[in-house]
């Protein structure tokens, strides 16, 4: 049975809610759902293309805790306010992820925990052999 790691953001919901910003498991690496936040203040507030930008970045330096780069990454999840903002939050994800093509879902969704957040995401990782 493989090892399974925890990492920890520093997320003040993460030790609320009792979960780790990502999991690695055998050959996938899990990001949860990653806003924009870091620690208490919010980046990008009002500007969906900079949220997403902030919350992928986050998502990335997570998996890199495992030795990962954006290259690894296999699937992404972004969920929207607004359906206003899909291109926007699309330029960020192609900016990052154009070379890459991970497989990808778009969802807009009534809200999130604090008002402000335009833009969640979560991301999963490949690190086998072969990649």
């Amino acid at each position: 049975m493989s090892e399974v790691r925890r990492f920890q953001s520093g997320s003040p919901w993460e030790d609320a809610f009792g979960f780790a910003r990502a999991v690695a498991a055998g050959d996938r690496v899990i990001v949860g759902g990653t806003t924009s936040f870091k620690g208490t203040v919010l980046y990008g507030e009002g500007d969906p293309y900079e949220q997403a930008k902030v919350a992928f970045t986050s998502a990335l330096e997570a998996i890199a805790e495992f030795g990962l780069t954006a290259d690894a990454v296999i699937r992404t999840r972004m969920f929207l306010t607004h359906v206003r903002d899909i291109d926007a939050v699309g330029r960020a994800h192609q900016e990052l992820f154009d070379s890459v093509r991970p497989v990808a879902t778009l969802m807009v969704v009534e809200g999130f925990v604090d008002p402000r957040i335009l833009v969640e995401v979560e991301i999963e990782a490949y690190r086998g052999e072969g990649r």
